[in-house]
């Protein structure tokens, strides 16, 4: 696997992004936080989440690796006056995201790399937090990855990483080659490998960091993509538009994916401490 294969989903035409996420396009699991929010207030509330359980503080730093269209790194500047850095491979995001600081007057707040957190290395001791939100699925050494992080950390420093995962081994065995698991990883993403829990968890520890909590977000991932689904319905004539059948292929996608929750997949928050 190159690392250039997991470029060419993340960086399609931005406006497809725009037709079915919510506003700031946060490419990942929401937080329902009651029967009647929507999507857009439910990727809000996980951002917040996300603040919450690494402890940011005002004048903090933090490393968002595989940031996509910037709602994190943007939203942390702004409403929790941190520091923020991302890292994306894809040319759009960095411009998208330079522009949005611009016109939110965070350039002083935040800035953007672009590339493979494989081949970017962070400054020791560097960050307070670090956050990987469904990235860690495209990066085949997990060893090398929670040991670059624990680097980059200050002691004391939070690593959040939230990410689809099979249940366990067995199924990891029996799905993962199955016709719409390749279709996902081969034709969406270019590459990816979900791994069970287990493996994050091993990964991080083996890395030094202590385990501070885990979270099942299973149910909200299964309702944000209902929604996304919903505004791929919405929009289809215009992603069609774009590129013809790429509404009938994002469909299968998310389907897909959704088909498999609780049964053979789950998504989890894993929160993590660097000691010393």
């Amino acid at each position: 696997m190159k690392v250039a294969d997991t470029n060419q989903h993340y960086d399609l035409d931005p406006r497809v992004f725009e037709l079915y996420l919510d506003p700031t396009r946060k490419y990942s699991s929401g937080l329902y936080r009651s029967a009647g929010d929507t999507l857009e207030a439910a990727q809000q509330h996980k951002l917040h989440y996300v603040a919450d359980r690494l402890g940011l503080r005002p004048g903090q730093s933090l490393l968002d690796i595989g940031s996509g269209w910037g709602a994190l790194i943007l939203f942390m500047a702004a409403n929790y006056g941190v520091r923020t850095q991302g890292i994306s491979p894809a040319p759009h995001q960095r411009e998208h995201i330079e522009r949005r600081a611009t016109e939110l007057g965070l350039t002083d707040r935040v800035s953007v790399h672009t590339g493979h957190f494989e081949e970017y290395e962070p400054q020791p001791r560097g960050v307070d937090a670090i956050t990987m939100l469904g990235s860690i699925v495209h990066m085949p050494n997990l060893d090398a990855v929670f040991a670059k992080c624990w680097r980059a950390l200050r002691p004391g420093g939070m690593l959040y990483v939230s990410e689809s995962c099979y249940r366990n081994a067995a199924r990891r065995a029996e799905f993962a080659e199955r016709a719409n698991s390749v279709f996902v990883r081969d034709s969406i993403f270019g590459w990816g490998d979900m791994r069970p829990l287990s493996e994050l968890v091993r990964g991080a520890e083996d890395a030094g960091f202590a385990i501070t909590a885990v979270d099942d977000l299973t149910p909200h991932y299964h309702r944000t993509i209902e929604d996304w689904l919903a505004n791929v319905a919405r929009n289809a004539a215009e992603l069609d538009a774009l590129e013809d059948g790429l509404a009938a292929k994002l469909t299968r996608y998310l389907e897909t994916a959704n088909a498999g929750w609780g049964f053979t997949t789950k998504h989890y928050a894993l929160v993590c401490r660097r000691g010393r």
